[in-house]
């Protein structure tokens, strides 16, 4: 027992703090990136809602709502209501950075209406996912403990869902991001390239959250990988 936990504290210090330090350095970008950008008034005087609403109109989309939200950050589109949810800060604010966030949210309801496949791919395994992320650890470790390699496996498979939920979303965000640019930039609601290189700074920090968010759960899958399956057999 004791050479379990040595070996679990070593693989999460070699592979996770990493990791999760590349994490926390995405997270506090995107926060200093919005910041910056927030204080920048933008010369074609749009709100974020108002950009929004550009988006939606230049995809012919007559059915999605726009509505203010709490919280800070929190902007969001939900296919299930129709509905864009903005921070009051991107709802009602004429930043580079409301424009950027706004359109990005405005690009989701897009892929939405077009069935963008990869969305539908994510939204299709989510239940099996949140499955995944309850019950794969404490399976795979049920399996170790017991001897029983076959349910070791199981538990792994189930908790590798998170990964390939992760993954699927990588397009998902950089496709939003890239409809929301490319309508910015069409429809004229960032006038200078200076205004669009900063919305697109913004909505670089935020995908690398979800890359960083991946590397945890691939540094997680290695670590659980290595410790329950080589030590079991080590033991067999």
């Amino acid at each position: 027992m004791f050479g379990y936990y040595m070996d679990s504290t070593w693989l999460y210090l070699i592979l996770v703090v990493p990791a999760f330090i590349i994490s926390l350095i995405a997270q506090a970008k995107v926060k200093t990136t919005y910041s910056k950008m927030a204080k920048v008034r933008n010369t074609s005087g749009y709100t974020g809602a108002q950009a929004a609403a550009a988006v939606l109109r230049h995809y012919g989309i007559m059915d999605v709502r726009i509505e203010e939200t709490s919280g800070k950050l929190s902007d969001h589109f939900d296919p299930r209501s129709k509905v864009i949810r903005l921070s009051r800060e991107v709802f009602y604010g004429n930043s580079i950075a409301a424009v950027g966030i706004a359109c990005h949210e405005a690009g989701h309801a897009a892929q939405h209406a077009q069935g963008y496949v990869p969305i539908k791919v994510r939204n299709a395994i989510i239940p099996v996912c949140n499955i995944g992320s309850y019950l794969g650890i404490p399976l795979a470790f049920a399996g170790y403990f017991l001897g029983f390699e076959p349910l070791i496996l199981v538990g792994l498979g189930l908790y590798s869902l998170i990964a390939v939920f992760q993954l699927v979303t990588l397009p998902v965000e950089f496709n939003a991001s890239a409809r929301a640019i490319r309508v910015i930039d069409e429809n004229g609601l960032l006038r200078s390239d200076e205004e669009i290189s900063g919305a697109k700074k913004v909505l670089a920090a935020a995908a690398m959250t979800y890359v960083a968010a991946l590397a945890v759960t691939l540094a997680n899958l290695l670590r659980f990988a290595i410790l329950f399956l080589g030590r079991g057999r080590r033991r067999n």
